[in-house]
Parts: C-alpha cells; sequence; structure tokens
C-alpha cells in the first residue's frame, strides 16, 4: 500500500482538515491547523507532502521521524501542526487497514468512557448561571469558562474581585460535586496569578489552566508552591522537551492539542512522560471533530487520563460546529456527560466528504482578535 494523493481543505469555521488518499482506497483523516494561521500550516502539509507520496502510510513512527527531524530547522506550532495532522490521517489509516480503532493500537483501552466539560460563556460571558444550569441538565459533570477578559499587567482589585465573583457563581450552581476548570488564556503575569489563585483556592476549581504565557514557564514553580489549586498547561507547547520542564515544575495536567503537539505518536508519549511526574493528561481541544476523535482514542489508551475537552457549542463556533462534517454523529453522543468508546476501526468517525469540499469552496480567514489596554498598549488575547 502506498499514499498516493494529501490534500487540504479550510473549513469554516476555522478548521483545516487533510485527507490521504492511498492506491488500495484505504483513506485517513487529521486536522492539522494553528487557529489563525490555517494558511500557513496548509503551505507547509503540503511541503511534507513531497516526501509522503509514495511511502507505506502503515510506517507511521518512521514517518513521523523524518517528518518532524528530517529538515535541520526544527518544531514550533506550524511544522508540529502539520506533521499532527499527518500523523493523526496515517494512525486512521492504520486502524482502517488492521480493522481496528486507534486505542486499540495504541495498546488497549483503559477505561470504557471518557469524562469530557463543555464551555461556558465567552471572554466577557453574560448569563453565566443560565448557561451552567443547561450545560448541568444535558449531564455534564464538568465545565470550563474563561477566568476574564483583557486584564492589567497587575491585576487591580476589581479584576481580581470579577474573576472570583465569576467562579463562585459557577461554584453554586454546580454544587460541590461537580467541576470547574478556569482558563486563564495567559492572560495574567505571574504576580497577577498568585494573588487571584489565592483567592480561587476555596472554590475548589478542577484546575487553573495557563496561569503565564508559555514563554514564562520558568516561573510555574513558584506558583505552583504558592498554590494549592491544581495548574495545567501545555496548549501551546508542542512536543516531550518543551513538557519537560513544566511537568518538572509541577504542574498536576498537561494540556497538549491532538493538532498542535505531533499528533497521536507524540500525545501519547507525552502522557507518558506526565504519568512520570504524576500529572494528568487532559488533551486540548476546541477544534473541530477529527482532532477531537484523535483525542479520544489517545483517552481510551491513556491510564492517567483525567478529562477531555470538546467544542460542541463554543463561542468560536460561528459558522459550523463540531457535528457539522460528520456522515454520523453517534461517535459524540455524549452520555452523562462521558463519551461512550466505540470500536469503529481507524479514528472512529466518517467524515462526510463531499460536505468538507463545498465547505472549502468557501474557506475561512479567522484570525483572533487583537486587544489592546486602556493606553493602547498591547493586551494578551
Amino acid at each position: 500500500m502506498k499514499i498516493t494523493r494529501i490534500e487540504t481543505f479550510a473549513v469554516p469555521p476555522r478548521w483545516l482538515f487533510c485527507r490521504v488518499e492511498t492506491d488500495d482506497g484505504v483513506v485517513g483523516w487529521g486536522e492539522p491547523v494553528v487557529e489563525g494561521r490555517a494558511e500557513v500550516v496548509r503551505a507547509a502539509v503540503d511541503v511534507l507532502a513531497e516526501y509522503l507520496i509514495g511511502k507505506d502510510p502503515l510506517r507511521i513512527q518512521d514517518h513521523w521521524q523524518v517528518l518532524t527531524k528530517g529538515g535541520f530547522y526544527r518544531g514550533g506550532p506550524v511544522l508540529s501542526s502539520a506533521v499532527a495532522g499527518l500523523d493523526q490521517a496515517l494512525w486512521d489509516i492504520a486502524g482502517k487497514t488492521y480493522g481496528a480503532p486507534v486505542h486499540a493500537l495504541l495498546g488497549g483501552p483503559v477505561r470504557d468512557r471518557v469524562r469530557v466539560y463543555a464551555w461556558v460563556g465567552g471572554d466577557e460571558p453574560a448569563e453565566l448561571t443560565e448557561q451552567i444550569t443547561a450545560q448541568v441538565e444535558a449531564g455534564f459533570t464538568a465545565v470550563k469558562m474563561n477566568g476574564a477578559g483583557a486584564t492589567s499587567p497587575v491585576a487591580t482589585a476589581a479584576e481580581t474581585a470579577a474573576v472570583v465573583d465569576r467562579v463562585a457563581a459557577a461554584r453554586e450552581v454546580l454544587g460541590p460535586d461537580r467541576d470547574v476548570a478556569v482558563d486563564f488564556h495567559g492572560r495574567f503575569t505571574a504576580a497577577s496569578s498568585r494573588r487571584v489563585l489565592a483567592e480561587l483556592a476555596a472554590l475548589h476549581p478542577l484546575f487553573v489552566e495557563e496561569p503565564v504565557v508559555p514563554e514564562h514557564s520558568h516561573l510555574l514553580p513558584g506558583l505552583v508552591a504558592a498554590t494549592p489549586v491544581p495548574l495545567a498547561t501545555g496548549e501551546r507547547l508542542y512536543g516531550r522537551t518543551e513538557f519537560l520542564p513544566v511537568l518538572a515544575a509541577g504542574i498536576a495536567v498537561a494540556q497538549p492539542d491532538l493538532s498542535h503537539a505531533g499528533g497521536i505518536s507524540e500525545v501519547h508519549r507525552i502522557a507518558s512522560l506526565a504519568e512520570t511526574y504524576g500529572a494528568q493528561l487532559a488533551p486540548h481541544c476546541p477544534l473541530g471533530p477529527i482532532a477531537l476523535a484523535a483525542s479520544l482514542q489517545v483517552a481510551f489508551a491513556t491510564p492517567n487520563f483525567l478529562i477531555q475537552e470538546q467544542s460542541r457549542g463554543i463561542h468560536y463556533n460561528k459558522d459550523a460546529d463540531l457535528l457539522s462534517y460528520l456522515v454520523d454523529t453517534e461517535p459524540f453522543r455524549f452520555v452523562d456527560g462521558h463519551a461512550p468508546r466505540g470500536d469503529a476501526p481507524g479514528l472512529g468517525i466518517t467524515i462526510d466528504e463531499a460536505a468538507v469540499r463545498e465547505a472549502d469552496r468557501i474557506g475561512h480567514t479567522w484570525r483572533n482578535p487583537v486587544w489592546r489596554h486602556p493606553d493602547g498598549s498591547f493586551a494578551e488575547w
């Protein structure tokens, strides 16, 4: 079996899919994208495709080595995301070839269902109580919310109180038996995070995500030591070597993204690395159905898995949603806040190719917003 064609599709709301075809007619799908830079990743996939055409798709690990290390200049979000999508597609082909789900190829399942959480609110969420109530009624046992919008370099008393009030409102609805995770999104400096974390501890968040930007990961040991709140990070880290220092710093939850951090192959290894530090895996995934399917396959085969992000109803999804490009939505039928394990081969989903091709004709040029502080200076989004 040889790879004969590789195509990419830019589909709304902000995703990029890739399709890998073989001469035996087996097709694999992946989701290589950097949100806001889809066109750049698309070009990177085209370059990497030059190597893969004519190769045996089942030599996944060998291809991963060449795609990530075959060029003298390595790493970074664009290359890692391009590799990630291609890697997902190759695992999809392998599963379909062997007639097994990817989690079986990774060593077999360690759980029967995967806990997932729902997003509530945007950067300035309104009617938070109603939104969380709706998710609880839908069966979810955990939600995640942004901690704040644009935040001063040193958080003011009002900004700190606003974060605490919103998390308190969430806790009021959720009670003691459900969870709320809080995403700081790198919008806080280390000093501000330390101050806000102290106020949040009594509300018992499941974790606080990205308490500092990745460039300031060297400050994580001090934050870990200063708070009992579990800290999480990793959506902007792209391989084991980048996760090593943050795991050594004591983060409780590693959050690699299956569409950014080298795909199924690398995230499976990151999970094993995290396990040696007693850290849990909670893959980042505010993306499309292929990224989520890949994430779930890893989750089923990972002992130290905690919870899975998913994008149904997320505020980014304006022109399409998680289920828009699927022939059968059953794989993403969540029951009591969990995704049941399926045994369909490969990634376990069937992409509606006609819908994808039609959506690609429309395409998208999604960009994240650029925020400013009141004085006109740049603010972290």
